[in-house]
């Protein structure tokens, strides 16, 4: 149960109602006339045959000491009261890492230097939304396991970095998910790299 599994190739439809929106695009708010949906579209294409979507997850044990402390099984601790909150009663964890892969990364750095900074915005926008979405294709994978387990997965899930859990937390996700294995580094800074990898942990709890 505790063994990382690894997905090799991730294959999902484009979040393109999510992409648009981080395009800063609004539905019945914001236009696009029918060149600018074409240009943007075959962006997204674009980005899309350039990601290449890899991940990684981990079932592990958790218990609680006080209501700021989650230990996992190696001894390490999570320090976050939110996070002791969001979980709840829950007595184990999934984390879950997921990278688009380096090509996308330099396309965009290309562009944003370059002449066609409009195609790396949207390719940037891609890139982020394909790749959290991958993370819902991970839990996904595992609701299918747990439902035979009378399990399941919280809705939503929480990333180092976010409310009160330290960004520094970064680098035990990394470790413990052994992210080099699908080409995941992580900087001093605890920063991931290539850029447009995230990591992610959420609950796993009895069916009602």
């Amino acid at each position: 149960m505790n063994a990382v599994h690894y997905f090799d190739s991730i294959s999902i439809t484009p979040p393109y109602e999510q992409i648009y929106r981080r395009l800063g695009f609004r539905k019945g708010i914001t236009g696009l006339s029918p060149r600018e949906k074409i240009e943007t579209e075959r962006s997204i294409d674009t980005a899309l045959s350039l990601i290449r979507l890899q991940g990684a997850a981990r079932r592990l044990p958790i218990r609680k000491e006080g209501d700021a402390h989650i230990i996992l099984p190696d001894g390490v601790t999570l320090d976050s009261r939110q996070l002791s909150k969001f979980l709840g009663d829950c007595d184990e964890i999934l984390l879950m890492g997921t990278t688009a892969g380096p090509e996308i990364m330099q396309a965009i750095q290309t562009d944003a230097a370059g002449r066609n900074v409009t195609r790396g915005v949207v390719l940037d926008a891609a890139a982020s939304e394909i790749t959290d979405a991958a993370l819902d294709w991970i839990a996904g994978y595992f609701d299918q396991i747990l439902r035979r387990e009378r399990k399941r997965l919280l809705h939503a899930r929480y990333s180092a970095g976010y409310g009160d859990l330290l960004l520094e937390n970064q680098r035990t996700m990394h470790r413990l998910l052994t992210l080099e294995k699908i080409g995941v580094t992580i900087t001093e800074s605890c920063i991931l790299i290539p850029e447009k990898s995230v990591t992610a942990i959420t609950g796993i709890r009895q069916s009602s």
